[in-house]
């Protein structure tokens, strides 16, 4: 029997390096191309395994990002250690950093590493007093430093900081909780049962906090998971995190409805995310989500949500007061139970009737049009939710 198997191994092993060794060329062709087929490695870093190996990474995020890899960031000739008043709570997040690099690693290249990245972090506060520093962006941080190195995880580190993460990096959480408050309705687009569990348990959007201000960096322990989703997420609209949020919940939809009907046991395992998710399938099906329910149309239903949750007024200085909290989530979450009034918390989004629901289109496709004009655009949130709430409520 053993020997039967072996022929059927061999053969999937065949085709499996023989496919890798095809999406490898057809990546080194993007980037050879003049102008380079931005478009191309969009649609490699989305597909299947994405940009496969560090090595790709370090050629690819900067053409994602339109970042020119070979200009360095000004170094500043100030002290910003004894000068950020950041510097505090970054040393403390980073000390408390450890997990986020690999097992193994020789202490003295760990310290050196956490030193590098206190130093990207304050040069990039410094260059953007407009941007206001998160518990939980060194996780980002530390991401790209170890994948693409100091010099250039500081440039591309400081496009996606007035980008991407540019909503939650604003001195309240008010559009960070605007973008939170996607996640319901697209959960009740696709299955209304787990949608009216989740309300009915008032378990509200704060265990996804963490996922989304880190990319799920602070929240999966093999890092080979994390990049993955760098580079799906790098190719994409800057909400495509709060999708893929969604499709983990979705995933989870038996061990949801299995849960006591309450905020503190459907938040507990909400909080708790697997190790072993099926990352491709997950990808793929937050790149079908985003296609059929588009932020315009979920826009309405984020903007009731929000008016639901007004009354907790929730700051970048939780976090601050949470410094000797590991979890990003720790001070929100316990502000979102003290202070809400029930009839807050159980308000409802926008009812509406069902419909039919879009033929499911492939990933790949949908991210390939998406992915040129979102990239080339690129616009955060603070700019785009705001006018999306303009033209629904004139």
């Amino acid at each position: 029997c053993g020997l039967k198997r072996e022929p059927l191994y061999l053969a999937s092993l065949t085709y499996f390096n023989a496919k890798r060794k095809k999406k490898v060329a057809e990546i080194h062709q993007a980037l050879n191309s003049d102008p380079t087929d931005v478009a191309a490695l969009r649609r490699m870093a989305i597909s299947e395994g994405g940009l496969l190996t560090d090595e790709i990474r370090r050629k690819v995020w900067p053409k994602l990002l339109n970042v020119n890899a070979n200009d360095p960031p000004p170094v500043s000739g100030k002290n910003l250690r004894q000068m950020s008043k950041d510097y505090q709570q970054v040393l403390l997040d980073v000390r408390r950093s450890l997990r986020r690099f690999p097992p193994g690693m020789p202490e003295e290249q760990r310290e050196g590493l956490q030193e590098e990245l206190i130093d990207i972090i304050l040069l990039i506060l410094e260059r953007n007093p407009q941007l206001h520093y998160y518990q939980g962006y060194h996780d980002i941080v530390v991401t790209f430093l170890l994948v693409v190195g100091e010099r250039l995880a500081t440039s591309l580190v400081e496009k996606l900081s007035t980008h991407h993460l540019r909503d939650f990096m604003d001195p309240t959480m008010d559009n960070t909780k605007h973008i939170l408050n996607y996640l319901m309705p697209i959960i009740d687009q696709v299955n209304p049962e787990l949608h009216d569990f989740m309300q009915s348990a008032e378990v509200g959007t704060i265990f996804a906090l963490s996922w989304l201000i880190t990319w799920f960096g602070h929240v999966l322990s093999d890092f080979r998971h994390v990049v993955r989703l760098y580079d799906f997420f790098l190719a994409c609209h800057p909400l495509m995190p709060i999708y893929f949020a969604a499709v983990i919940v979705l995933y989870r939809e038996q061990e949801v409805l299995d849960c006591d009907c309450d905020m503190a046991s459907v938040h507990h395992l909400l909080s708790q995310i697997p190790q072993d998710l099926p990352y491709e399938t997950l990808i793929s099906r937050a790149g079908d989500l985003f296609v059929q329910f588009p932020p315009s149309e979920l826009a309405r239903e984020a903007a009731a949500q929000q008016q639901a949750e007004r009354t907790a007024a929730s700051t970048f200085k939780d976090f601050e007061l949470a410094s000797a909290q590991q979890r990003p989530d720790m001070v929100l979450r316990q502000r979102f139970r003290g202070l809400l009034r029930p009839e807050d918390r159980t308000e409802d989004v926008l009812t509406k009737p069902r419909t039919n629901r879009f033929v499911k289109l492939a990933v790949m496709g949908l991210t390939v049009a998406l992915g040129a004009a979102a990239l080339a655009v690129v616009k955060s949130a603070l700019e785009w939710a705001p006018k999306f709430q303009l033209q629904l409520f004139p």
